[in-house]
């Protein structure tokens, strides 16, 4: 029984064994594996380098700059703000430059993302970029090309991204340098950049000062703004104070923006003062004709796609200057738009619109440079500028400007105010019109520029109505008069300055005064060496004279401008004019010869010879002037009475008026302009010039 009661447990017994051992054997499984896990994971953290990552962080730097990025270490903080840390970061220049130095460096480049924003709302939040002693060697060739240019090979240019914008949040730079060579723009100058207070509410600021040469011209700046993360906060505003110095040019614009990325709500100061506003081409990029020294102060601001200049007020020269400019810089040529308008307009400002010197001697702030260049103008036998116009600083912008000047001043300058108009459309300048106010009446013109090569191929046309005689003999402070000129003039031509336009041109002029008037009489004495006349004005004896017309009429051609009518006839004496002015070589070879309309003793008359340079002519007597003359003298010595005899001269009469006028009315020299089909701007009345 025991030995069958033993047999009958024994299988009992046998058959439990293995599934415990089974058990006990997946258990020690399941903590070897673990165990094992647990060491590779020590084995890994032991072991573990974000370096292994170099390669695939390369590639990509790469391939979004266009560049190659090459790095030397990588660290990796995680966390809720991840702070990924890459030391010795090298940008290659492109091809083409040399490999040294690089474009940039950086010894250490830390970016912190909060990667849980982008996850669950897809929106890059990096909240520090730190940069160590970054570098940067910006450089242009000769040719154009450029080393800083940014090509992704991994953006399509052509798609949109629907992404908002990433949020920027501090901004460190320690010890930043960027050295920047440009032939183009003759610049070679070195920026510092460093942060400042960033432990301040508002996030620091960005200092940067620069120094070296732009445009040949030494070049000194201070730029003080808001750290990168003022850039999207709508509560604080971005502030801005910058001033630079580029040779004796000074720019100051200072304020704040509420918007810097879009320049939205803009309140800013700018200020422009230097000796010559064609100097602020490097700056702004825009040509501007040589002015005497300017300052002006105004708004600046962004409107409909333009950066408006508004509200400015200052001084060019002698004259003031105030109104807006709105420049847009979309595509290829700027666009701008330009309404100025002065109080007081000295001409002398605006002389380097056709290339003469601006200014005098004594305008406030004049440079040693511009004296020396006044003297030389001055010195010059040539009146008419001979500055070459830029052809390609012509096209640098288009531009549509209206000018008006209420008050016009000069000792020597009869003109009341200005209106200008003027387009200026890839190269092509149209002014439409430019208007004078004389007295009651006034001169307009239209002017069409349109290049040709290096030169401008020019049609023009000038009007006088009814400008007042008077105010034209008021400015030689010598002559009184009264009457109304009119008339016109016309030039057709090719050039490249107002010199060679006027030596090439073909035109003509015609003006006519007439009737209801009066001329001084030592207009006729100058003109026919009326000694005796003279005589009688010193002694009290009436000295002006009733103005009959008059005319002239002046065909050009090739740049001769020819006298086929030339009349003064007055009450007195009738003078008339024979000859032509070369305008290629600025001489003229004229003769003048005054007759009286009645009985006179005392006359000399015969042609009196003006020849010469423009700017310096000699007035001599002809030949039969200097006989009668030299036998008045003669017979002065033997008896005074005698000396009379060769200055007696019978009249000729009044009757010339009638048919010059007559003859220029029919076939004037320069033909009335024909009606415009469209006009850009109407020109304005004289009650228009005065309001």
């Amino acid at each position: 029984m025991v030995n069958l009661n033993a047999t009958t447990a024994g299988p009992s017994q046998a058959a439990s064994s293995p599934g415990t051992g089974r058990k006990k054997r997946r258990g020690g499984g399941w903590a070897i594996a673990l165990a094992i896990l647990a060491l590779l994971l020590v084995v890994l953290i032991a072991i573990w380098n974000w370096d292994w990552f170099i390669p695939f962080v390369d590639s990509r730097a790469s391939a979004a700059i266009g560049h190659k990025v090459t790095i030397q270490h990588l660290h990796v903080r995680l966390g809720g703000t991840t702070r990924v840390t890459a030391d010795g970061v090298r940008v290659e220049n492109p091809e083409g430059f040399p490999a040294e130095p690089p474009l940039a460096t950086i010894d250490h480049l830390s970016v912190g993302v909060r990667v849980l924003t982008y996850i669950s709302r897809q929106i890059i939040d990096i909240p520090l970029i730190d940069l160590d002693h970054p570098v940067v060697n910006a450089v242009a060739r000769p040719d154009g090309t450029e080393n800083w240019l940014i090509k992704s090979k991994d953006s399509d240019s052509t798609k949109k991204s629907s992404s908002p914008p990433p949020k920027l949040g501090l901004l460190r730079i320690r010890d930043g340098h960027v050295h920047v060579v440009d032939p183009k723009f003759k610049t070679d100058m070195t920026l510092l950049a460093h942060t400042t207070h960033e432990r301040d509410e508002d996030g620091g600021r960005v200092v940067v000062t620069a120094e070296g040469t732009y445009s040949h011209q030494p070049i000194t700046g201070r730029f003080v703004g808001g750290a990168v993360l003022t850039l999207t906060d709508r509560v604080h505003p971005y502030p801005v104070d910058l001033h630079v110095a580029n040779g004796q040019t000074r720019v100051a614009l200072t304020g704040e923006v509420d918007q810097p990325l879009t320049f939205g709500g803009a309140r800013l100061k700018l200020v422009f003062q230097g000796p010559d506003m064609a100097l602020l081409l490097p700056l702004t990029g825009v040509a501007i004709p040589h002015t005497p020294p300017f300052k002006v102060t105004g708004n600046l601001d962004y409107q409909k796609r333009s950066i408006v200049f508004d509200n400015f007020q200052g001084t060019v020269g002698s004259s003031d200057l105030g109104g807006r400019i709105a420049v847009d810089a979309h595509g290829k040529v700027p666009k701008i738009n330009a309404d100025l308008a002065s109080k007081k307009v000295d001409l002398n400002d605006l002389a380097g619109f056709i290339g003469a010197t601006p200014g005098s001697s004594k305008t406030a702030g004049i440079t040693a440079e511009q004296k020396q260049e006044l003297a030389q103008s001055k010195a010059s036998k040539e009146i008419l500028p001979d500055k070459p116009f830029s052809i390609p600083q012509l096209r640098s912008a288009n531009v549509h400007l209206t000018y008006k000047g209420t008050r016009i001043e000069g000792r020597y300058i009869p003109l009341d105010n200005i209106v200008a108009v003027i387009d200026i459309q890839d190269g092509r300048i149209t002014v439409h019109p430019l208007d004078f106010a004389v007295g009651k009446g006034a001169i307009s013109s239209n002017f069409d520029l349109n290049p040709a090569g290096s030169a401008l191929r020019t049609k023009a046309h000038i009007d006088f109505r009814k400008v007042d005689l008077s105010r034209v003999m008021q400015a030689t402070h010598a002559f009184k008069g009264q009457g109304l000129i009119g008339g016109q003039a016309n030039l057709t031509t090719t050039g490249n300055s107002v010199a060679s336009m006027l030596g090439n041109g073909s035109g003509g002029l015609t003006l006519v005064v007439s009737g209801n008037g009066d001329i001084s009489a030592l207009l006729q004495d100058i003109a026919g060496l009326e000694v005796g006349n003279a005589v009688m004005s010193a002694l009290g004896m009436p000295n002006r004279a009733d103005l009959r017309c008059l005319i002239a009429d002046m065909p050009l051609k090739d740049g001769i401008l020819s006298a086929r009518t030339f009349l003064i006839q007055t009450s007195e004496a009738r003078t008339t004019g024979r000859g032509d002015i070369d305008l290629r070589n600025q001489t003229l070879n004229y003769a003048l010869t005054t007759r009286s309309t009645h009985f006179s003793v005392g006359s000399l008359p015969g042609a009196i010879n003006v020849t010469g340079k423009l700017s310096s002519p000699s007035i001599l007597p002809g030949a039969e002037v200097a006989a009668r003359a030299g036998a008045a003298t003669a017979l002065g010595v033997l008896l005074v009475p005698l000396a009379l005899l060769p200055t007696i001269q019978t009249g000729v009469g009044e009757g010339a008026c009638t048919t010059a006028l007559q003859a220029a009315k029919e076939n004037p020299a320069a033909k009335p302009a024909a009606p415009p089909a469209a006009s850009h701007a109407p020109a304005l009345s004289a009650r228009h010039h005065h309001r």
